[in-house]
């Protein structure tokens, strides 16, 4: 959409006419004019900076949504890991109580072959 802008002082139309009648209260002849046009013109300056600060505001909102999300990853990333240390821990338990059990039961055999039979 293109915008018309006045010949007078190169400002947009649309915010000549919202700006200008409640500006227009100010003075009246040409010395008013040319202060509601000073008025106009830095509420038009205070418009384009605004525009630039919510710019800037998205492009932030942007980068925190994405390191946001980086951060999200790297947690259940980790909490991942740690399910996995678990299972393994678990996983080790488990050998370590069947060794113990091979173990009792090779010294049992053991035992037995070494006590004289009476036959």
């Amino acid at each position: 959409m293109t915008r018309k802008r006045s010949e007078e002082n190169s400002l947009p139309v649309w915010l000549l006419r919202s700006h200008a009648l409640p500006l227009a209260e100010g003075a009246p002849g040409e010395a008013g004019r040319e202060e509601r046009a000073a008025r106009v013109a830095q509420a038009y300056v205070n418009q384009r900076k605004l525009d630039h600060e919510v710019k800037t505001l998205q492009i932030q909102a942007a980068q925190f949504a994405k390191q946001t999300g980086q951060w999200i990853s790297m947690v259940e990333n980790f909490n991942q890991a740690l399910k996995e240390i678990g299972d393994v821990e678990n996983w080790a338990r488990s050998i370590e109580m069947d060794m113990r059990t091979i173990a009792t039961a090779l010294e049992y055999v053991y035992k037995g072959q070494l006590q004289p039979s009476t036959s």
